[in-house]
C-alpha cells in the first residue's frame, strides 16, 4: 500500500509541478545564451576547429589520398555517433534506476513491458527484499570482486603471456548501482526432485574498470554495463540432509541483452561494424557456458554426479512440420510501388541455438514448403519456437512477420496442428504441425518407430530420426606424446553419420578431462557407428581413434554404455572413458488424440446449472481388501552350499498382485519359517474375474531370485467369505505354506462405528509400519462455474487437484472455458477422519491458481449418510466462482469390531504363533545368558496344532505396545537372585609354619578360596594368625535352580607351595531354602579349625520402599575388601532397533550394542546388515545406588562407526509401576526416527540380615586379634575372575548420602585394647567434636557415653561402626531425618557451626582470566618435494625418505606417524591444544627422515601464535627452512569460544564427516572448571580431619588438585579445562579423598545439563554423593562452543583439499572374501599389471591381516613367470571369529619376484587395502580391486 500511495502522490505532485519545471529548465538553458562574450568558449571552439583541420593538413602535407581522409572521417563520425548513443542509453537507464517510481508515475511511461520490480503480477513474484539485501551487500560484493580481479585474475593473466607481464588493474570500482532482480517465477509443474525458478535480472551499473599494460603504454577499460535477461535456476537434487539442495544449476534460456561502454584503447570497439562484432563475441563467450544447452553447475555436496546435472538428457524432441503459409504480405512492387507484385518467401525457425532455414519459393503469397525439422528441447516450460518469414531479395530480405510458441504447450498436447497468425505484419499466417517425441529407454517400440518414419513425407534432405544419442565425453588416460616428446593438447572429434562435433581443448596433458556432452540424431541404430578421434589441437596428429557401433547399445541395460575403451593407433595403455546413452523417439498418438478432445456443453448455459451431482451408478461401490501376510512354514531351501552337498536355507520374500497393484514384503534372511507380519490394503471393484496372486521368492544377490511357490485365489471367493484366516499350501513346489488373513471390509455409513474402528486401529501393529485405514472417502468432481479469467483476458484451461494427507489426484485439463466440466471420481484412504482435511485446488494448466476449497472430513459426520453433495464457494477466486462436487465417507468395519466375543479365541491365531516363535528364541538366548526361560511353553508353530496353545498367549491381542511381536515376558524369572557371602573369621586353625626344624611351633598365614561353579573368590592373607578375621563380602548372581555347591578352602600362604588348612562344602539349595545361614563351619581333612560365615540368598522385590533398607545396609558395615553391598539387581532385555542411520559408505549397518553401567559392560551380538536389527538378548547388572547410577547403551556398526546412544538414569525406574520400563526410546546422535525397543526392570535385593551379627566377637579371640592386628594393614587383597571387576567397581563407589546420615545417627565406636589414656582421649573426642558423625544430632546426650563401648580395632587397624540398639534413631522415619533441627541439648559448638552456614559465599570468586583460553587446532595434511636422505651404495643410487613431523608448542610436542619411502607424503592428522592467547608464543614445525640410528633433518619453520589467532583460519603451504627444498601443507585454526547453542550441531556434524589417520576426533566444546572450596566434609575413620584433595575426570582426561592441610572445609582456588567431544553424552566426575587414600565423596555432572543453563554456566554449591548430608562443594563450570570455520566449510561441502595426486592405478586384482567358520580369502587373478621395471616380470601376491605385529597372518602365493595377467586361484584360511575379522584390514600386495637388488624400490607393483568391517563376509563377495602405487 505504501508503494501505491507514494505512486499516487507522485502523480499528483508531478502534475502540479509540470509547468514550473518546464519554465525552470528553459531558464537554465537560456542562461549561457545571454552572455555576449565568453573568451573560454571562443578559444575552445577555435581549438576544436584546428584539431578537426589537422588531419586534412597532414594528409595534404604528406600527400595522402583524399579518400583515406574521407574514410577516416566517416569512421570517426560513426564511432562518435555510436559512442554518444550508447552513453545516452546508459545515462537514461541509470536515471531510470535512480528515480524508478517517479518515471513510472510520469505521463511519458506507456509500455507495460518496462514495468519496474515493485509492480507485482501473480505469475512473477516481486522480491524487493532480495534487492534490498543485494543493495546492502553490494559494496562488499564489489570489494570481493576487486580482490578477485587484482589478486587472482591479474596474476593468472600476467603468467599466461610474456607480453602481459606488466598488466595491472589501475582502477576497479563497481559503483553504487547494484544488480536488481525484477521478479522470480516458480514453476510448480516440474519434477518433485527439483525446484525450478525463473529469475529476471536487470543490471544497469556505473562500473568502472581500467587496465594498463605499461610495457606497451596501453590503457583500456569499461565504464558502464547494461545486462538484461531471464536466468533459469534449477535446485536439484533435493536431499534429506543439510543443505537440502545438492547443486545449483544456472543458465539463460535466451541470450541476454548486453551493452558495454568501452574506454581507452577499447573505444575502437565502438566503431560501426566492430561494435556489433565485439558485442557478438562477448555474447558468444557468455553463451558458451551460460546459455542453453550450456549450463553452469555449482555442487553443494560431495560425491555428486555433476556431469549428469551439467549435461542432462533432453526433455524431449519436437518434430516441426513447416507445412505452408497463407495471405503473406507483398513486398516485390514494381514501378515504384504503383504495381503490386508478389514475394519470394522463406522461413527461419529458431529453438534456442538451433536454427533452420527453409527453401524460398518464388512469386507466391501462399507458399507450401512441406518441410520437416527436428529440434532437441532441453527445458520446458521456457524454450520457445520462433518462426520468422522473410521475402528473399538480392540486396536486403524484407520482413514478412513472426510468431512464437512455448514448447511446453507441445509437451502437454503431444500434437499441435494449427494455423498461427503472424505478428508485426498486417496480414499473413503460417501452418505448423508440431509433434512431441518422448525418449524411451527400451527398444520395444523401435521397429514400430522405423516403420512409421518410412511414411513421413518431407521435402528436406534429412529423413526423420528414430532415436537420439547422447555422448558424455569424460576423460582419457596415458595418451601418447607429441613429436619432440612434448605433452599434447588433446581435442576429441566425435562423428556420427555426417555430423561431427569437437570437444574443448585440454592443454599440455596426457591425461585430459573434457567433461563434455554431445547429442546426435540417429536414423537407424542398427546401421550407424560412433567414430571418435583424439587429436592434437592442430587437428593433424592423431593421438588415438575408436569406433563404436550404435547397435551395441541396443543390448545394454537402459540403452546405456558406460565404460573405458582402449584407443586404437595409440599407446599401449591409452584409453578413453565415454558414457553413451541411446533413447528411442516415440510419438504417443493415443494420448495426443485424448488431449485434442474437447467438450464444453455447460459454458453457455450456466444459468440453468444443476444443484446436485449426477455421478454414474457405480460411484462409491468399491470396497477394500485387507491382506495380512503373517508367516510362512517349511519353505524350500534354495541357498545350497558346496555345490548342493550341504543344504542351506533361503531368504524368502513375497509378491502379492491384485487389481493392478503389486505389494512386496521385506526379505527374511536365512529362514525357512519366516515371520513377516505385514499388512496391505487395496481398493477394488467387485467385478468378476479378478484374482489375487501370491508368489514367494528367494532373494539372491548375484543372480535371478529363485521361485519358491505361488498361490492364486479368486476375489469373488474372498468377498463371499468376507474373512479368511488360514494356512495356504504353495503350488508348483515340493512343500511350503503361507499363513494369510484376508478380509473384505464392509463399508457402512454409521458414524457410531468409527470409535470401535479407531480402537482396533490403535491395537494393531505391523512390521511394515502400515496403519489400518478407518474409512474410505469417495469424491466426485462434476463441474465449476464462473471461474476467473487469465491475466491476458483469455478463458483458462482448468484442472482440479484433490489432496488428502500425502495422496493427491488430478483431473484432466479442460479446454478453455470459465465453467469447465470433468465428471471424474476419486477415492482416498482415510486413517483418522476426525483430523484430516480434503483440499481441492483449481488452476490453469497446473500453473496459475484459480481458487481452492478445504473440506474437513469430520464435517461429513453431520451430513445424512455421511455425504455432502452441493455447490461450494472457492477461496481466492471471484465471489461467483463455485465448484459442484459430491463427497461421501464410508466407515470400514473389520470383523474384530463386530462383537467382543468373537475376538478372544479365533481373533488372530497367527499372532500367537508369532509370539510363540519369539518366546522360543528369547528362552534359548536367556539360557545362554544365565537367564531362566519365560513361563510361556516352548511350542513349535510347525508341528503343534493351534488349539494346543498356552493359556497366557490368548491375551496377546489385548497388549497395546509399540510392537505386537515383542515377547510377553522379557525379564528373567523371579527365582533369579543374588548369593551374598560374608567371610567373617576363623578359629583354631592348624599351625603350618614351624621354626627351628619343627622344635618351635609357629603359626600360619591363612587365606580363603571360595568356589561357586566356575567363579572363584579369594580373600586377603592374614599374617601369622591362627584366629584370623577377614571381614570380606562377595556377591554372585545365580538362579534358584542352580545345582552348584559352595566350596570353601583355607590355605596357608607360603613362598613355594601353599599348605591346605581345611575345606568345607555347603549345599547351595540349603542356603536358598534357609534364606540366611549364620554358622561356624568345621573344616574337613584337617585336625581342627572352623570358619565363621554368613551365607545369604537375596530374593528380589519390586517394592520401592525396600530400597531405603538396602541402602542403609551399605552404611552399617564396612568390609576389608572394599566391597559395597548391592542394593538392587537390574535386568535389561534389548530386543530391537528401528530406522538406524546408514553408514558413511551408504550401506546398511551391522548393528551391535554395548551396555555400560559403572565399570561393567556387556556387548550384544553383531547383527546382519539392517536398519532395523533384532537382538532379543538379556543382561543383568548389580546396582549399588539406583538413585545415582546411569545405564548407557551405545549402538555402533560392528563396534566401529557410532549409530547413536541412549542414557537411562536408573532412578527413573523408581517412579514406574513394578519398577519396569518397556517402550521405544529415541536415540541421541542418530536420525529423528531412530529408536530402540528395550525392557528395563529394577528389582530390590531384600536382605533379612541383622547387621548386629557382623559385630559379635567372642572374647576368647580378642587377644589373638589384637596381637595380629599390626600386620593386617599391609596384607594384600587378591580377587580372581569376576570379583576383580566387582572390587574395582566397589573401590570407585562411595557411600550414599542417606546411608551416611543414618550411620551418623545410629553408630558408635566399640572398645579396643588400647592404653587407658588413649581410651579417655577417644571418649572425649567422640563427645566434644561436633564433626564426628557417630553422635546423632537429634539424639539428646543424656547417657554417660564413657560406659558405652566406643570402638574396636580389628587386625586391619580400622574402626568398625556398629548399630546402637535401643536408640531413638531406630524408630525415626526418613522424613524426620531429612528435616532435622538442632536440639537444645546439643553442644554449643554445633549450634555455632550450623548458624555459620548462611555466611558462606553463594558464588565463586574466580580469577578474571577464567574461561579466556582458546584451542589451537592443527591439521597436518601433506608435504611435497622433500629432500631424499636415504641414498644407497654410498650415495651412488638416490633413494627417498621416511618423513615424519614434530610440532612443538611450549613444553608440548606432537609427533606424526612415519610415511615410508615417500617424498610427497600425506599424513592427514589433527592435533588440538588448549592455549592462552599469547601472541608471542612460537609454534615450531620440524620434519625428519626416520632412520635406524639418527633421524635426518628435512627442514623446519615456525609461526607466531598471534599470526594464527589474527587469521583464525589459515589453509596454506609453508616452505621449509634450512633445507634445499620442500614444503608442508597445513590448516591452522584458532578456535574462538562461544556460548551460542545453535553452533553445536554444526560442530558435531563435522566430527562425523571428517576422519583423520591418527584417529583424532575434533572437539566440540571447551569446559572450564574453577574449584574453589568444599564444606563440611566427613572426618577420616581415625576421627581426624581430612587432607582434602580432588580428582577431576572427563573421559580419558584426569586432573588432580593440590592436597590441602587438614580441614573439613578446604580451599583450593584452582582452575582446570577439558576438551569435550560430545557435550550431550560426556559426564564430568569429581572425586574427593583424603590425600588420595580415603574417599570423601563425589560429584557427577552430565555436561548436557550445562546446555540448558544461561550462558552455559553453573556457579553454585553442589551436594556430594557418598558424604555427609551437609557436605557440599563450590565450583564454577562453564561450557563454551568451539566456533570452527572449518565446520562451516564442511557443512557447505567445502574444506581443505589434498593437493597430492591420488595413487595411480597399476592394474587390478580379483579377490573373493567370505566367512564360513573361518575367514576365507581366495586370490583369483590379476589383470593389466603395470611396471616400470625393464626386467622380466615374475609376479606373486603377498597378503596380511592388519594389525599383526607378529606377522602370523602373512601369506603369499606361488610365483607366476613372465605374465602381466597371472591367474593364481589360491585359497587362504584364517582361524578367527567373524567379529575379529571385521576389526581387521586386509593388505594385499602384488610383487615382482624377479626384481634385483638395484630395483628394490620397484619390488611392489601395486597394493590394495580392504577394510573387512565394510565387507559382507557372511554373504561373501567377489570383486576386482584397483591396485595403487605403494605409499606405506
Amino acid at each position: 500500500m505504501s508503494h501505491v500511495d507514494s505512486g499516487l502522490k507522485n502523480d499528483s505532485d508531478s502534475e502540479k509541478k509540470t509547468e514550473p519545471a518546464q519554465d525552470t529548465s528553459s531558464l537554465e538553458m537560456d542562461v549561457p545564451k545571454t552572455k555576449l562574450f565568453d573568451p573560454k568558449a571562443i578559444l575552445w571552439t577555435f581549438g576544436k576547429c584546428l584539431t578537426a583541420l589537422l588531419p586534412a593538413y597532414l594528409a595534404g602535407y604528406y600527400r595522402v589520398s583524399t579518400s583515406l581522409v574521407v574514410f577516416g572521417m566517416m569512421v570517426y563520425a560513426g564511432w562518435k555517433h555510436t559512442r554518444e548513443a550508447k552513453e545516452a542509453r546508459l545515462k537514461s537507464a541509470i536515471q531510470l534506476v535512480n528515480d524508478e517510481q517517479g518515471y513510472i508515475s510520469s505521463k511519458s511511461f506507456r509500455s507495460r513491458r518496462d514495468l519496474p520490480s515493485w509492480v507485482n503480477f501473480p505469475d512473477v513474484e516481486k522480491v524487493e527484499w532480495l534487492n534490498k539485501v543485494i543493495q546492502q551487500a553490494w559494496p562488499f560484493i564489489g570489494q570481493y570482486l576487486e580482490k578477485l580481479l587484482t589478486e587472482t585474475i591479474a596474476p593468472s593473466i600476467r603468467g599466461s603471456s610474456t607480453h602481459l607481464q606488466t598488466l595491472s588493474f589501475t582502477k576497479v570500482d563497481f559503483g553504487g548501482k547494484p544488480m536488481k532482480v525484477v521478479g522470480v517465477k516458480a514453476h510448480t509443474e516440474n519434477e518433485k526432485g527439483q525446484i525450478l525458478l525463473d529469475v529476471y535480472i536487470s543490471y544497469v551499473g556505473d562500473v568502472e574498470i581500467n587496465v594498463e599494460v605499461k610495457r606497451y603504454f596501453c590503457k583500456a577499460g569499461v565504464k558502464g554495463i547494461q545486462l538484461h535477461g531471464m536466468m533459469r535456476v534449477i535446485l536439484e537434487p533435493l536431499i534429506g540432509d543439510v543443505p537440502i539442495v545438492g547443486a545449483v544449476t544456472m543458465f539463460f534460456i535466451q541470450r541476454p541483452k548486453l551493452t558495454v561502454n568501452w574506454t581507452g584503447l577499447t573505444n575502437l570497439l565502438d566503431i560501426p561494424g566492430l561494435n556489433v562484432m565485439s558485442d557478438t563475441m562477448i555474447m558468444d563467450a557468455i553463451a558458451s557456458f551460460l546459455v542453453l544447452p550450456n549450463r553452469l553447475t555449482v555442487p553443494l555436496v560431495a560425491d555428486l554426479h555433476v556431469a549428469q546435472l551439467r549435461c542432462p538428457l533432453p526433455r524431449g524432441v519436437v518434430r516441426i512440420h513447416l507445412v505452408e503459409a497463407d495471405g503473406l504480405a507483398s513486398k516485390d512492387n514494381y514501378v515504384k510501388g504503383v504495381m503490386a507484385g508478389m514475394s519470394d518467401p522463406y522461413a527461419l525457425l529458431r529453438v534456442g541455438p538451433q536454427t533452420f532455414k527453409s527453401r524460398h519459393l518464388d512469386n507466391t503469397l501462399n507458399p507450401k514448403w512441406d518441410e520437416m525439422y527436428e529440434v532437441i528441447v532441453h527445458e520446458v516450460p521456457g524454450q520457445e519456437l520462433e518462426v520468422e518469414v522473410f521475402d528473399k531479395d538480392p540486396d536486403h530480405d524484407d520482413f514478412l512477420g513472426r510468431t512464437k510458441l512455448d514448447l511446453g504447450i507441445v509437451k502437454k498436447s503431444k500434437i499441435v496442428d494449427e494455423w498461427f497468425t503472424l505478428k508485426d505484419t498486417p496480414t499473413g499466417r503460417v501452418h505448423l504441425r508440431l509433434e512431441w517425441l518422448t525418449l524411451e529407454a527400451d527398444t520395444e517400440r523401435l521397429e514400430e518407430v522405423l516403420k512409421i518414419n518410412e511414411s513421413v513425407v518431407s521435402k528436406t534432405a534429412k529423413p526423420p530420426s528414430a532415436a537420439i544419442l547422447a555422448v558424455y565425453l569424460d576423460k582419457a588416460e596415458a595418451l601418447p606424446m607429441k613429436k619432440g616428446n612434448k605433452d599434447p593438447n588433446p581435442i576429441v572429434q566425435i562423428a556420427v553419420q555426417d555430423v561431427t562435433r569437437d570437444s574443448r581443448i585440454c592443454w599440455n596433458t596426457v591425461n585430459p578431462q573434457w567433461e563434455d556432452a554431445f547429442t546426435f540424431f540417429i536414423r537407424d541404430p542398427s546401421k550407424q557407428d560412433i567414430n571418435i578421434q583424439v587429436k592434437d589441437n592442430d587437428r593433424v596428429q592423431v593421438l588415438g581413434s575408436l569406433s563404436i557401433p550404435v547397435s551395441r547399445l541396443l543390448s545394454c541395460q537402459d540403452l546405456n554404455l558406460d565404460e573405458w575403451f582402449n584407443l586404437e593407433n595409440s599407446g599401449p595403455e591409452s584409453r578413453i572413458h565415454i558414457n553413451t546413452v541411446l533413447r528411442v523417439l516415440w510419438l504417443d498418438e493415443a494420448a495426443a488424440a485424448a488431449s485434442l478432445l474437447s467438450s464444453d456443453p455447460f459454458s453457455k448455459s450456466s444459468a440453468s446449472r444443476p444443484q446436485k451431482t449426477m455421478p454414474h451408478s457405480s460411484f462409491a461401490t468399491e470396497g477394500m481388501l485387507r491382506i495380512h501376510l503373517v508367516e510362512g512354514q517349511n519353505l524350500v531351501a534354495k541357498d545350497n552350499l558346496m555345490g548342493g552337498m550341504v543344504k542351506g536355507k533361503s531368504d524368502p520374500y513375497v509378491k502379492i498382485q491384485i487389481g493392478g497393484e503389486t505389494f512386496k514384503s521385506q526379505v527374511i534372511k536365512e529362514n525357512l519359517n519366516p515371520v513377516w507380519n505385514e499388512m496391505y490394503e487395496v481398493v477394488l471393484t467387485q467385478l468378476p474375474g479378478q484374482e489375487l496372486t501370491l508368489e514367494v521368492f528367494d532373494r539372491d544377490m548375484d543372480m535371478k531370485d529363485d521361485f519358491m511357490g505361488r498361490l492364486k485365489m479368486n476375489l469373488s471367493d474372498i468377498i463371499s467369505s468376507e474373512y479368511i484366516n488360514e494356512w495356504f499350501t504353495l503350488s508348483d513346489v515340493k512343500r511350503g505354506r503361507v499363513h494369510l488373513a484376508l478380509e473384505w471390509l464392509p463399508n457402512v455409513t454409521q458414524p457410531e462405528k468409527l470409535q470401535q474402528v479407531l480402537q482396533y486401529q490403535s491395537k494393531s501393529s505391523y512390521l511394515n509400519k502400515t496403519v489400518p485405514t478407518a474409512a474410505l472417502l469417495f469424491v466426485y468432481v462434476e463441474r465449476a462455474h464462473e471461474l476467473p479469467l487469465k491475466k491476458s483476458g483469455k478463458e483458462p484451461k482448468v484442472g482440479a487437484e484433490l489432496i488428502l494427507r500425502g495422496t493427491s489426484h488430478r483431473t484432466t485439463v479442460s479446454d478453455r472455458t470459465s465453467s469447465p466440466q470433468w465428471d471424474e471420481a476419486f477415492h482416498f484412504l482415510v486413517r483418522d477422519p476426525l483430523n484430516e482435511d480434503l483440499v481441492v485446488k483449481l488452476s490453469h494448466n497446473w500453473d496459475f491458481s484459480l481458487g481452492s476449497v478445504v473440506i474437513p472430513i469430520k464435517e461429513l459426520f453431520s451430513e445424512p449418510d455421511l455425504m455432502l453433495d452441493q455447490w461450494l464457494d472457492l477461496d481466492g477466486a471471484s465471489p461467483q466462482s463455485q465448484i459442484l462436487l459430491r463427497a461421501q465417507l464410508k466407515i470400514l468395519c473389520p470383523k474384530e469390531t463386530e462383537s467382543s466375543e468373537d475376538h478372544e479365541e479365533p481373533k488372530r491365531p497367527e499372532t500367537s504363533s508369532i509370539r510363540r516363535k519369539q518366546e522360543e528364541e528369547l528362552v534359548q538366548k536367556s539360557s545362554i545368558e544365565e537367564v531362566p526361560p519365560s513361563p510361556v511353553s516352548r511350542t513349535s508353530s510347525v508341528s503343534v496344532p493351534e488349539e494346543e496353545e498356552v493359556p497366557e498367549v490368548t491375551e496377546v491381542p489385548e497388549v497395546s505396545s509399540s510392537d505386537d511381536l515383542r515377547p510377553l515376558h522379557t525379564s528373567p524369572d523371579p527365582s533369579f537372585g543374588v548369593l551374598r557371602l560374608h567371610l567373617l573369621e576363623a578359629e583354631d586353625l592348624v599351625a603350618k609354619d614351624k621354626m627351628m626344624g619343627g622344635m618351635v611351633k609357629g603359626k600360619s598365614d591363612p587365606y580363603v578360596k571360595i568356589h561357586i561353579g566356575d567363579k572363584i573368590f579369594k580373600s586377603h592373607v592374614i599374617k601369622e594368625n591362627l584366629n584370623p578375621t577377614w571381614n570380606e563380602m562377595y556377591e554372585l548372581v545365580l538362579t534358584s535352580r542352580s545345582t552348584s555347591d559352595v566350596l570353601v578352602e583355607v590355605f596357608d600362604k607360603d613362598m613355594d607351595k601353599d599348605d591346605v588348612l581345611g575345606r568345607v562344602k555347603i549345599s547351595l539349595q540349603e542356603i536358598i531354602q534357609s534364606q540366611l545361614t549364620d554358622e561356624w563351619f568345621s573344616l574337613n581333612d584337617v585336625k581342627h579349625g572352623r570358619v565363621h560365615m554368613i551365607l545369604e540368598w537375596l530374593p528380589t522385590a519390586t517394592r520401592p520402599d525396600r530400597l531405603q533398607k538396602a541402602l542403609q545396609l551399605q552404611s552399617e558395615h564396612l568390609y576389608q575388601n572394599k566391597s559395597v553391598p548391592s542394593a538392587a539387581l537390574f535386568f535389561v532385555l534389548l530386543e530391537r532397533a528401528h530406522n538406524l542411520p546408514l553408514k558413511k559408505s551408504g550401506k546398511e549397518p551391522k548393528a551391535a550394542a554395548e551396555l555400560m553401567l559403572g565399570d561393567i559392560s556387556h556387548k550384544t551380538k553383531v547383527c546382519d546388515r539392517s536398519m532395523s536389527p533384532e537382538w532379543s538378548e538379556a543382561f543383568h547388572f548389580l546396582v549399588h545406588n539406583p538413585t545415582e547410577e546411569i545405564l548407557i547403551i551405545k549402538l555402533s556398526s560392528a563396534f566401529e562407526q557410532p549409530l547413536g546412544s541412549v542414557v537411562l538414569p536408573i532412578r527413573e525406574l523408581l517412579s514406574k509401576p513394578d519398577l519396569l520400563m518397556d517402550q521405544w526410546l529415541s536415540l541421541d546422535g542418530a536420525g529423528p526416527d531412530s529408536q530402540i525397543l528395550l525392557r528395563a526392570q529394577l528389582k530390590i535385593l531384600d536382605s533379612s540380615l541383622d547387621t548386629s551379627v557382623l559385630h559379635r566377637k567372642k572374647p576368647v579371640v580378642e587377644e589373638e586379634r589384637s596381637v595380629g592386628g599390626q600386620h593386617e594393614e599391609k596384607a594384600p587383597v587378591t580377587v580372581e575372575h569376576s570379583q576383580a571387576a566387582v572390587s574395582k567397581e566397589s573401590e570407585k563407589k562411595t557411600l550414599p548420602t542417606k546411608g551416611v546420615s543414618q550411620l551418623a545417627a545410629s553408630t558408635l565406636l566399640l572398645p579396643v585394647s588400647l592404653p587407658q589414656e588413649h581410651q579417655k582421649q577417644t571418649d572425649a573426642h567422640n563427645i566434644d567434636d561436633h564433626h564426628t558423625p557417630s553422635v546423632p544430632k537429634t539424639q539428646p546426650v543424656t547417657e554417660d557415653l564413657s560406659k558405652v563401648p566406643d570402638s574396636t580395632t580389628n587386625e586391619g587397624g580400622y574402626m568398625e561402626p556398629v548399630k546402637t540398639f535401643g536408640s531413638a534413631h531406630e524408630e525415626q522415619k526418613p522424613e524426620e531425618q531429612s528435616h532435622k533441627k538442632v536440639s537444645p541439648s546439643a553442644p554449643a559448638e554445633e549450634s555455632k557451626v550450623s548458624s555459620s552456614v548462611d555466611v558462606r559465599p553463594q558464588k565463586t570468586s574466580h580469577d578474571p582470566s577464567f574461561g579466556t583460553k582458546g584451542v589451537l587446532r592443527i591439521h597436518l595434511l601433506e608435504a611435497q618435494d622433500l629432500v631424499a636422505k636415504d641414498n644407497m651404495m654410498g650415495g651412488m643410487v638416490k633413494g627417498k625418505s621416511d618423513p615424519y613431523v614434530k610440532i612443538h608448542i611450549g613444553d608440548t610436542t606432537f609427533k606424526s606417524h612415519v610415511i615410508k619411502e615417500n617424498l610427497n607424503p600425506t599424513w592427514n592428522e589433527m592435533y588440538e591444544m588448549i592455549l592462552s592467547p599469547d601472541h608471542n608464543q612460537d609454534v615450531k614445525f620440524e620434519v625428519y627422515d626416520k632412520d635406524f640410528e639418527s633421524d635426518d633433518f628435512l627442514g623446519r619453520f615456525k609461526l607466531k601464535l598471534g599470526h594464527i589467532i589474527s587469521s583464525q583460519y589459515n589453509d596454506e603451504w609453508f616452505t621449509l627452512n634450512d633445507i634445499k627444498h620442500g614444503r608442508v601443507h597445513l590448516v591452522l585454526e584458532w578456535l574462538p569460544t562461544s556460548t551460542q547453542r545453535d553452533r553445536l550441531d554444526q560442530v558435531i556434524q563435522m566430527q562425523s564427516s571428517q576422519t583423520y589417520q591418527n584417529k583424532s576426533v575434533p572437539s566440540a566444546t571447551l569446559l572450564f572448571i574453577y574449584l574453589e572450596r568444599a564444606h563440611d566434609l566427613p572426618l577420616k575413620k581415625s576421627g581426624k580431619e581430612p587432607k582434602a584433595a580432588a580428582e577431576l575426570i572427563l573421559g580419558g582426561t584426569t586432573y588432580k588438585s593440590k592436597v590441602c592441610d587438614r580441614s573439613s572445609s578446604p580451599y583450593w582456588n584452582e582452575a582446570f579445562d577439558f576438551l569435550v567431544h560430545d557435550p550431550k553424552k560426556d559426564i564430568f566426575v569429581i572425586k574427593l579423598s583424603s590425600a588420595w587414600d580415603q574417599p570423601m565423596g563425589s560429584l557427577v555432572l552430565p555436561i548436557r545439563e550445562l546446555l540448558s543453563k544461561p550462558d552455559l554456566l553453573i556457579d553454585q554449591w553442589l551436594d556430594l554423593d557418598g558424604a555427609l548430608q551437609k557436605s557440599q562443594i563450590l565450583l564454577r563450570a562453564q561450557l563454551k562452543i568451539l566456533d570452527s570455520k572449518m565446520a562451516a566449510l564442511v557443512a557447505m561441502g567445502s574444506g581443505p583439499v589434498l593437493s597430492n595426486k591420488q595413487m595411480a592405478t597399476t592394474g587390478q586384482i580379483k579377490i573373493s572374501l567370505s566367512f564360513q567358520k573361518k575367514l576365507t580369502v581366495i586370490i583369483q587373478a590379476c589383470r593389466g599389471l603395470v611396471t616400470s621395471s625393464k626386467d622380466s616380470l615374475d609376479t606373486y601376491v603377498s597378503l596380511i591381516l592388519l594389525p599383526d605385529k607378529s606377522k602370523a597372518t602373512k601369506r603369499k602365493t606361488t610365483v607366476k613367470k613372465k605374465n602381466l595377467n597371472p591367474e593364481f586361484n589360491e585359497r587362504f584360511e584364517f582361524d578367527m571369529s567373524v567379529e575379529d575379522a571385521q576389526r581387521r584390514e586386509l593388505s594385499v600386495c602384488v610383487k615382482n619376484a624377479s626384481s634385483s637388488f638395484m630395483n628394490r624400490d620397484k619390488d611392489v607393483i601395486g597394493q590394495v587395502q580392504i577394510d573387512l568391517g565394510h565387507v559382507d563376509l557372511v554373504s561373501g563377495v567377489t570383486e576386482w580391486f584397483d591396485l595403487k602405487e605403494e605409499q606405506n
